[in-house]
């Protein structure tokens, strides 16, 4: 076998222990890392209560209007539809 195919074999082999040692060791570490708990219980889940529902908060409407006319200008929204979004900001 030529010097140069030997010399290979050998890097790549000690490339792949290298490799396999690092890999076993990252496992261990991450297993000491994360004790495992032992089992719980499955608690009884209570039914989802609905959220009280909050009176509108205040907007800035320079922001909304800014964002709108980003939209128009990319031409994401027509006229009408910028003009109609633009009355409802304008007017709450």
């Amino acid at each position: 076998m030529p010097r140069s195919l030997r010399r290979a074999a050998v890097l790549g082999t000690t490339a792949k222990v290298a490799s396999n040692r690092g890999a076993a060791q990252a496992t261990a570490a991450q297993q000491q890392a994360a004790p495992v708990a032992p089992p719980v219980a499955a608690a009884p889940v209570a039914p989802p209560v609905a959220a009280p529902v909050a009176a509108p908060v205040p907007t800035d409407s320079y922001a909304e209007l800014t964002k709108l006319k980003e939209l128009f200008d990319a031409g994401i929204l027509t006229q009408d539809e910028f003009d109609a979004e633009k009355k409802k900001i304008l007017s709450a």
